[in-house]
């Protein structure tokens, strides 16, 4: 069956109803004076009083249940007269058995079925009684006839129209006759139907728009004739300001209260609102300005408190940390000044000591000489004593004596220095429960920086002097925590580069050793930055052959990913956050779960001296946008980010770039610092001093073409390029020379006997490494020797290719296969998992889940004006959009509804987007070091939705109050909640997937397609089919059903036509939601997994 032909039934189902609707009102309904009436009524009632039930049981709801959601409610409010029976009396009276008069079933199916087949009731086809032929009276609109007295009339017969020509007369008040057949149909609830009266000057009978027929002079005006849609006929509606409590009487709205078209009563007006008499509408404009200024005055509340909170939150941990500090640092002068007077009173007893010794005779005086000579040797004072045996000292006995007497006496626990090995462990085991007992800043902060001093006076101690005591303190300090060692050894490593087949980095041998920091210098393209990704385990899109040994072993490097520290060359580091909180963040993610947290303390705020931030460390980053911290300082915290997780292995691309030499040295002594732990440091920089070059341990240089020069120790470079006949001229910077060298741009002096291009070979020869096929016969044909040589010689094919070769087909096809290699490759690093074999337990997905919280949170707080602008636009959307389009009765605001969903859609898509596409390069790093992909992306999610839920209020604060639709604030906000969540889940996945241009171009020409193919409904079936995969179109049907819920009783037609012809349906309202929120949550997990899939090109 059709939805034109279920529609045609259901109608049928609405004129049976009414009819047991008012007849089974007659049942309380007390006699009229005339028993007459009554006993027809009741006679009526006898015949069809089970009706109800058998059409109920029928399939007839089932087919219209797509616009009528509660068959019993629907038909109570459309047509349950017991409230006044009046206009049923009084047509009794007037045309006396008026059961003759009703339409039957076949009658009500044959007027609703031609009126859906021509667009209008006014014409219908001709019938058993209405013909050329046949044409009664009651024929005309507004008429009825009734059937002969002997027929018997069955309303539920639905085939046969019964012959009712009979006494044709003006069709009652309550009912409406139309053209073409002879019997009446009840008007429902909300409609006014009185008998209409003749206006002379038009010749029309009002308040309907039919005339009298020609030629008839005895015709006269009857009742209603036609009951449809209200675009096509609004005549039977009760119009807007008037209520009508029954179909015969019309009633003006009251001074305070509102009736909009087709009320049954009077609403009142709420208050702070105007309603004069006769008003359609309340003006409820005041309710939306009330609540975005509530909406506004909360939102400034949240957002100054809590920029309120965390500001003074961040001075009072700031007060603490300074006034510890500056405790501390007082009681180490303090401690100081105590030993200048000890050491004073020393002095001042061996002056004492000299002079008492004069008076005493000889004799004695040199016993104790002797004495005091002896004793030295039990004196526990290892500060002050070298490591040299005592019979090479030049110590006095004047200056023997009063050592001894005086040492019991200034040594004592509270040194920081000088220790003994007993002492020492006394003083361990006191700290050690109190340690477990800080849970206030200041006792946190008083741990770290009396750590702190104490590292400062034993690194000063040891440059000083290195003592026994100091030696034995070093090695028995068990609150010194080790870090594990990683010893890399790299043996003929290679990459070459997919597709091109070029090679960035060949035959490269060597090893970095804990506790050294390695310089990687070359020049430009030499294959330096390549060198450290493959170290790093980060190379994409390349072949790797040759080994990485980790401790001697063939594990792959990102086993041990928690301990490696990768600096990249950029300055990668959140600018709308601190210095702290960029150090902070890093060591709560990064360092162990189980370490506590004054350890964690101790940790930042030792990186933070060390690398000199102090004054900053408080201060933005900042942006492109927003001026923050210098170069410098920006180059220094993104060292820091890495070491604050106490790496073994810490590689840096060109730390140094961009710093002048004091900065430079600066963080190359921070280095040092990690060094002396066992840190294995590897970098790469560019033309550093003399001085700062002299810094490192071992130096790594690598020619073009990604060959090793030289790879050995800084204090024999200048002696192996020497041995070569390279002589580094006077006042040459060393490493500038043999940089520029490598690059052919100093010519080789008359002493030298190689070239540049023979610095490769003459390393792999000097080291006794295999030699490549191609290398070797170069150094035959320039006279190298190798003999000695010939059996590491490698038969490696030349990787150089003629690009000519390969047509251009060749060409593309090649370049598609590399691009997926690279894709593959990505997958590879991305979801691969390895054996952990660094022995850290870094904090789960829950911990880090609450620690991008508390940044992002952060973040956002600070983005607040960005948040207001976001708000502002939403706002001015919705009151020029509720301006514009009032909700129309006869389409429910479809047209607002859908300027609504592109609005909102284009907007929350184009905010969605900074979430993810503005820190892209954080969140590689980022996810390169180990953290949680999941807890960023979740954490991200989380903050959002806080303007998922404040953003559909203010939209609505406006829209809604301005429109002014039937359907309630908190149905719209339901469906505008799901939408914003939608079209935020599909702006996560543009951001990820595309580039910032196309993103924002995507974003704004996805809503306005999907809404036009959502709202073609008389296209054809393929775009209709499409259409259900467009989110704005179960947007769309969510907003319309919920306002069409409202409409009900004479406005059924309406709503039922219009729902079956846009295809929704008044079942579908918690699908459409149930599909929004799905499709938001779907996009989340295609963004999450593109987030994991994609990295930086």
């Amino acid at each position: 069956m059709s939805m034109k032909w279920k529609f045609v039934w259901l109608l049928m189902l609405i004129a049976s109803l009414s009819l047991v609707q008012f007849v089974q009102s007659q049942v309380d309904f007390n006699p009229p004076e005339n028993p007459a009436s009554g006993f027809i009524a009741n006679a009526i009632y006898s015949r069809i009083n089970n009706l109800t039930t058998e059409i109920l049981r029928t399939s007839l709801v089932s087919n219209a249940s797509f616009c009528i959601k509660d068959p019993e409610r629907d038909w109570d409010r459309a047509f349950n007269f017991s409230s006044d029976l009046s206009f049923l009396t009084r047509c009794a009276q007037k045309t006396g058995d008026f059961s003759g008069r009703v339409c039957t079933a076949a009658e009500v199916k044959f007027y609703f079925g031609n009126f859906f087949a021509k667009g209008s009731g006014s014409v219908l086809k001709p019938n058993r009684n209405c013909n050329l032929t046949s044409w009664v009276a009651g024929c005309e609109p507004g008429w009825a006839s009734e059937v002969a007295s002997d027929e018997q009339i069955d309303i539920k017969e639905s085939n046969n129209i019964p012959a009712r020509t009979l006494d044709s007369q003006p069709c009652c008040e309550g009912f409406f006759c139309p053209r073409g057949i002879t019997c009446m149909i009840p008007c429902p609830l909300g409609a006014y139907c009185p008998t209409a009266t003749l206006n002379q000057q038009t010749g029309v009978c009002e308040p309907y728009n039919y005339q009298l027929p020609p030629a008839k002079p005895n015709h006269t005006c009857g009742g209603a004739n036609t009951w449809a849609d209200v675009g096509s006929s609004s005549q039977v509606f009760c119009q807007a300001g008037s209520y009508c409590p029954s179909t015969v009487q019309k009633v003006t709205c009251d001074n305070g209260h509102y009736c909009q078209m087709g009320s049954t009563t009077e609403k009142p007006c709420f208050k702070l609102t105007s309603c004069d008499p006769n008003t359609a509408n309340q003006n409820i404009h005041a309710y939306g300005i009330m609540l975005i200024v509530g909406l506004s005055t909360i939102l400034l509340i949240i957002y100054n408190c809590s920029d309120q909170v965390l500001s003074i939150r961040e001075r009072r941990h700031a007060k603490t940390r300074e006034r510890v500090a500056k405790v501390v640092k007082e009681k180490v002068q303090a401690r100081a000044r105590w030993k200048s007077a000890k050491d004073a009173a020393k002095r001042n007893a061996m002056v004492l000591q000299s002079q008492l010794s004069r008076t005493f005779s000889r004799k004695r005086s040199v016993s104790r000489i002797e004495e005091s000579s002896i004793l030295p040797e039990n004196t526990s004072d290892y500060d002050e004593d070298i490591v040299p045996p005592l019979h090479g000292s030049n110590l006095t006995t004047e200056q023997s004596y009063p050592k001894k007497t005086s040492h019991d006496i200034e040594e004592s626990s509270d040194s920081h220095s000088g220790f003994s090995f007993e002492v020492e462990q006394k003083s361990t085991n006191k700290k050690v429960p109190k340690k477990k007992n800080m849970h206030s800043q200041s006792q946190i902060f008083n741990y770290a920086y009396s750590q702190l001093e104490k590292e400062k006076a034993l690194q000063q101690q040891q440059q000083d002097n290195l003592t026994f005591s100091g030696v034995i303190k070093m090695a028995t300090n068990n609150e010194t925590r080790k870090r594990p060692t990683l010893e890399v050894s790299f043996i003929d490593l290679t990459v070459t580069l997919k597709g091109k087949k070029k090679n960035l980095l060949r035959c490269v041998t060597g090893k970095l050793m804990p506790g050294h920091i390695t310089a990687v210098m070359g020049p430009s393209g030499a294959g330096k930055t390549t060198f450290l990704s493959a170290l790093a385990g980060k190379t994409v899109g390349c072949t790797m052959t040759g080994h990485v040994l980790i401790n001697g072993k063939k594990d792959p490097i990102r086993s041990y990913k928690k301990i490696i520290g990768y600096v990249p060359q950029d300055d990668i580091v959140h600018g709308n956050l601190t210095v702290e909180e960029n150090l902070w963040f890093s060591a709560k993610c990064r360092l162990s779960a189980n370490l506590p947290k004054e350890d964690k303390v101790l940790i930042v705020e030792r990186v933070i001296e060390s690398l000199g931030l102090q004054a900053v460390r408080d201060s933005l980053v900042g942006t492109v946008e927003k001026r923050g911290i210098s170069g410098g300082q920006r180059k220094r915290v993104n060292v820091g980010l890495e070491m604050v997780m106490e790496p073994s292995l810490l590689i840096l691309d060109e730390p140094t770039s961009g710093l002048d030499s004091s900065s430079s040295q600066l963080l190359l002594r921070a280095l040092r610092h990690e060094a002396l732990a066992g840190v294995n440091i590897c970098m790469v920089l560019h033309q550093p001093s003399y001085s700062l070059f002299k810094m490192f341990d071992d130096l790594i240089l690598l020619a073009k073409g990604g060959l090793t020069a030289y790879h050995g120790p800084v204090r024999t470079v200048e002696e192996y390029f020497a041995s070569l006949g390279i002589i580094v001229p006077d006042r040459v910077n060393p490493p500038d020379h043999f940089i520029d060298f490598l690059e052919g741009m100093v010519k080789p002096s008359s002493s030298s006997v190689v070239s540049y291009k023979e610095l490769p070979l003459r390393w792999m020869l000097h080291k006794g490494y295999p030699v490549p096929s191609d290398m070797q016969q170069y150094g035959v044909g320039n006279g190298l020797s190798s003999e000695g040589s010939g059996d590491h010689i490698v038969r490696m094919s030349s990787v150089d290719t003629d690009a000519g070769d390969q047509s251009f087909a060749g060409e593309v096809w090649q370049d598609m296969v590399s691009h997926l290699e690279v894709k593959r490759d990505i997958l590879h690093h991305n979801f691969l998992r390895f054996h952990d074999q660094s022995n850290r337990r870094t904090p789960g997905i829950l911990h880090q889940y609450k620690y991008f919280l508390g940044r992002i949170g952060k973040q956002r707080l600070r983005d607040s004006n960005g948040q207001a602008i976001d708000y502002l636009i939403l706002l001015l959307a919705g009151a020029c959009l509720g301006s514009i389009s009032k909700v129309s009765d006869s389409n429910f605001g479809a047209p607002g509804y859908t300027y609504t969903i592109i609005a909102v859609s284009l907007l929350c898509k184009i905010a969605a987007l900074r979430t993810f596409s503005l820190d892209k390069l954080q969140y590689w790093r980022e996810r390169g070091s180990g953290m949680s992909s999941l807890a960023h992306f979740l954490a991200k999610d989380t903050i959002d939705h806080f303007n998922t839920v404040v953003k559909p209020v203010v939209y609505l604060s406006m829209f809604y109050f301005f429109s002014n639709p039937r359907s309630t604030f908190v149905e719209n906000y339901i469906v505008l909640l799901c939408l914003v969540y939608c079209v935020t889940g599909i702006g996560y996945a543009l951001a990820i997937f595309l580039q910032p241009g196309p993103s924002q171009l995507a974003a704004v020409l996805l809503p306005v397609v999907f809404t036009l193919i959502s709202t073609q409904t008389g296209s054809s079936k393929l775009v209709r089919d499409i259409s259900y995969l467009c989110y704005p179109r179960w947007a769309l049907e969510g907003f319309i059903i919920s306002n069409a819920e409202r409409y009900y009783g004479v406005w059924l037609i309406t709503r039922c036509g219009a729902l079956m012809k846009m295809g929704y349906s008044l079942q579908r309202w918690g699908l459409c939601i149930a599909i929004l929120m799905l499709t938001g949550f779907g996009s989340r997990v295609v963004a999450f997994l593109g987030m994991l899939m994609l990295g930086k090109k």
